[in-house]
């Protein structure tokens, strides 16, 4: 590459979970994926401004007969530039685009770093993501640990507005118990549903929303609660409410998991490499 280069972005957002996003279906802006390069564009003082960036690409998976049609594969960033687990308030904004571009309609099947997920498009700004099924919980007295495609500490606390999010939520990721890190989640119940509160790996803050993270609070509870009789849930973020829907089948074994919320276009425009 020489010379200036414009670059077409899309700016989204789930419950304030915000994203910068790429269409690189044609395969042009592959030199973006560059740790630095991510994490400068991801800066919020002297850069864009996101909690991750991501790339919509054109599927590489094989047709192979019954399997479902891949309409699109969707490459995620964190904030810090490295290559990212899943994101579900990303997926639900990247199949928000998609559908925006003319990608899909309705109903797509596609590609995230942890397989293939469905998603509905309720309308132009609310998306449903379904997410992997969850086999195993490790539950302990007052927090739960599991995986939703990224993996996530959830522990049930007093006061959560007031609770020191970066300061105990940095300690428990970089624990020695978490040689890979893990994200961390401070849940209270309240009359709704649950209030959340996100310190994300890779962003190495508090973030407004994370969508695996609703997810693993609401498993978590129904298991710390014991709330066996529930089918859905809703979480209060920093940033909106997302709503987790699922089907427990016996102790620590969840299918048919959705993640519902806003999915919402915030401007497009361009950058100059």
């Amino acid at each position: 590459m020489s010379g200036k280069l414009d670059i077409p972005f899309y700016k989204y957002h789930g419950a304030g979970n915000d994203f910068v996003i790429v269409d690189n279906r044609s395969n042009e802006f592959d030199f973006l994926k560059d740790q630095q390069l991510v994490a400068n564009l991801c800066h919020r003082r002297f850069g864009i401004g996101s909690d991750g960036l991501m790339m919509v690409e054109g599927s590489s998976e094989q047709s192979i007969i019954m399997a479902p049609k891949v309409d699109f594969e969707m490459i995620y960033f964190n904030a810090d530039g490295h290559i990212g687990s899943l994101c579900g308030n990303g997926g639900r904004c990247i199949v928000a685009l998609a559908h925006r571009l003319g990608i899909i309609r309705d109903y797509t099947t596609f590609k995230a770093a942890d397989g293939l997920h469905e998603a509905k498009v309720i309308s132009t700004d609310y998306v449903e993501l379904k997410m992997a099924p969850v086999s195993q919980i490790d539950m302990y007295q007052d927090h739960a640990i599991l995986d939703t495609g990224s993996p996530h500490y959830v522990q049930i606390v007093n006061d959560v507005e007031r609770y020191p999010v970066v300061e105990a939520g940095s300690k428990i990721r970089y624990s020695s118990d978490f040689p890979q890190g893990i994200n961390v989640n401070f849940i209270e119940p309240i009359p709704a549903g649950l209030t959340i509160r996100t310190y994300e790996r890779g962003v190495e803050d508090e973030t407004w929303a994370c969508g695996t993270g609703a997810t693993a609070a609401a498993l978590a509870y129904i298991e710390l609660a014991h709330l066996y009789n529930y089918s859905e849930l809703n979480l209060e973020a920093k940033g909106g409410t997302l709503k987790v829907r699922f089907n427990r089948q016996e102790a620590g074994h969840f299918e048919d998991i959705w993640l519902c919320g806003g999915a919402e276009f915030v401007y497009e425009g361009t950058f100059s490499i």
